[in-house]
């Protein structure tokens, strides 16, 4: 059994990036924790938003949501707070892989979240980056086959129901998700994946 650290800015950011991967490991019986650093107030209400992450990570077979309380959209001012809140949780939780999103993107708390987690994770052994739809350059080298998992990371979306159509494009976060899942499991040579991108591997 494995202990798997999930970090993300905002609620629903996880389900997007790597909620196919999080079931898998759930399913094999790994301790999975979340962080999700915001409550995402300005894409919504922050109770409503909380309430949904809840009932998401449910569906993943989360076992602990942390939370970190932050201004949403300021995290580049909140960044050593951020710091110093995620070296605790990394000493308490203990992980033995860690899913960030990816550096380089279009939304500055994603930016912030990301370098502050390249950072407190330089311990960890297995340091993955997943994407979304705000990445940038993302060329992902490691797959996840969630092809038996990607009914529940859909399930996982759907709950996130404020959310699901707020994506200023014509197709709403859940066919966003399902063609990313293909067009990566068409690189990974699988029906369906989820695509990283290795910060750190231990063989």
């Amino acid at each position: 059994m494995s202990t798997i650290f999930a970090l993300a800015p905002h609620p629903d950011d996880i389900e997007i990036g790597c909620g196919g991967t999080l079931a898998v490991h759930a399913d094999r019986g790994d301790d999975v924790h979340l962080f999700v650093a915001t409550e995402g107030g300005v894409g919504g209400s922050a109770d409503t938003r909380k309430t949904e992450q809840q009932k998401s990570s449910e569906i993943l077979g989360v076992k602990e949501i942390h939370w970190g309380g932050y201004l949403d959209t300021c995290l580049p001012q909140q960044a050593m707070a951020l710091m110093e809140t995620l070296e605790k949780l990394v000493q308490q939780v203990k992980p033995d892989t860690v899913y960030m999103n990816y550096r380089d993107d279009t939304h500055q708390d994603h930016r912030v979240l990301a370098q502050v987690a390249n950072s407190v994770t330089r311990y960890v052994p297995n340091v993955l980056a997943y994407e979304t739809p705000s990445s940038i350059g993302f060329e992902p080298t490691l797959f996840m086959d969630i092809n038996d998992t990607m009914s529940r990371k859909k399930e996982a979306l759907e709950a996130h129901a404020s959310q699901v159509d707020r994506t200023h494009v014509k197709l709403n976060i859940i066919e966003i998700a399902l063609a990313t899942a293909h067009f990566r499991g068409v690189q990974g040579k699988l029906s369906c994946a989820e695509g990283f991108m290795p910060v750190r591997l231990r063989l």
